[in-house]
């Protein structure tokens, strides 16, 4: 049985160095051998060119394959581990031509594992422990009004002008903010076109408590069910969605302005390549500086208009000697999602972070030795 991580990017190193020194069964493939050498040569000589027919000639049954590639090799790597009786993990979220693999690989006995990063990730193992803590509380009951709430942020250490800082190409940033999301707000469905026409402010209960600026993306519905929402259950707000430091929005109205104005103009790609191009000179991290990821996840039920449950499973982390806080985050929790496989502890098919409690206290003890600071805030009996 063989390990094949493919891809050594920022966000892959922390959790592919814990594998590489625990493991000897892991070999590591990118499309640029040298930057693989650079990242964990010193730990290992089994480094190869990523390549998918090279991939598959030595692909065998009960091989695992972590995808830490750009999302459009997902599926056509799932595939491959389809065909050759493989498992698959990435931390990316579930397409729909990825959820299309579920039946085949149920019928195999295979698991293919996403969602088991940061965001998506570590917020599912928070949203599932509250779900299950609420259930078991004295103030459960069915009737009562639910409000939910998940925002996570990658944003500077150390603030500045722009209100945020790029560890990687900014041109996925600049596309999310032409990205539509859904979410529930006061009871009704809230369709927004762009975030900056969501922003509101959140009070996150920190060791030290600070205020973000906070909006909604992609489609936050479709985690009720995931998260144990039942469909008789009486939902007043229901929001996935991102943090960014007070003040971003006044420091990136400019670039707001004009990702509007190139909506459907032909140069619009090339305008938004130039804009990355710009921001990535002059807003890159430099070499060691830290990065800082703030997540909360709260759950507050109310019963006649008054509170009878409100918790917030809170995270606080940065760059150390470790390095990057996301790369951490992220990789550390893919790593888990490999041993998990590995010791069939999660469900054949396409399935996203666990629910089983088990799994999620073990994760989260481990995020806990990953992030600077992680708790349950009990609003109700602080």
């Amino acid at each position: 049985m063989t390990i094949h991580w493919c891809g050594t990017g920022l966000s892959a190193i922390p959790g592919l160095r814990r594998l590489l020194t625990e493991r000897d069964d892991v070999a590591v493939w990118n499309r640029t051998v040298e930057k693989a050498r650079e990242a964990v040569g010193d730990l290992t000589d089994d480094i190869r060119a990523f390549d998918m027919e090279a991939l598959a000639d030595v692909l065998a049954a009960g091989d695992l394959v972590v995808s830490m590639l750009p999302g459009d090799h997902h599926v056509p790597l799932a595939q491959l581990c389809l065909d050759k009786d493989a498992n698959f993990v990435s931390s990316s979220y579930i397409s729909p031509e990825m959820r299309a693999l579920d039946g085949a690989a149920k019928e195999k006995g295979l698991r293919f594992v996403n969602e088991v990063g940061l965001d998506p990730g570590i917020d599912h193992l928070m949203a599932h422990w509250l779900m299950a803590d609420y259930r078991a509380s004295e103030g459960f009951n069915p009737d009562n009004v639910l409000s939910f709430i998940s925002y996570c942020g990658g944003i500077p250490k150390e603030p500045n002008a722009f209100r945020y800082k790029f560890s990687w190409s900014p041109l996925g940033v600049l596309k999310a903010l032409k990205s539509p999301s859904v979410s529930l707000r006061s009871h009704s469905e809230l369709r927004v076109s762009r975030p900056w026409d969501a922003l509101s402010r959140y009070d996150a209960p920190l060791a030290t408590p600070e205020s973000f600026e906070v909006y909604p993306n992609r489609d936050s519905l479709p985690f009720m069910a995931e998260y144990g929402f039942e469909p008789g259950w009486k939902v007043k707000d229901f929001v996935r969605g991102t943090l960014r430091l007070n003040g971003w929005a006044e420091a990136w109205k400019d670039v707001f302005a004009e990702v509007e104005a190139l909506e459907g103009k032909p140069e619009a790609d090339a305008r938004l390549a130039e804009m990355a191009s710009e921001f990535w000179d002059k807003h890159a991290y430099a070499e060691g500086e830290p990065d800082r990821v703030v997540l909360c996840v709260a759950l507050k039920a109310e019963a006649e208009g008054v509170p009878v449950y409100h918790k917030t499973y809170a995270m606080d982390a940065w760059g150390d000697a470790r390095g990057s806080a996301m790369a951490r985050l992220v990789s550390d929790t893919v790593a888990l999602a490999v041993e998990a496989v590995l010791a069939q502890e999660l469900p054949a098919g396409v399935s996203a972070a666990p629910s089983d409690p088990r799994l999620v206290l073990r994760w989260l003890d481990r995020v806990n030795t990953t992030a600077q600071h992680l708790m349950v805030v009990d609003h109700l009996n602080g």
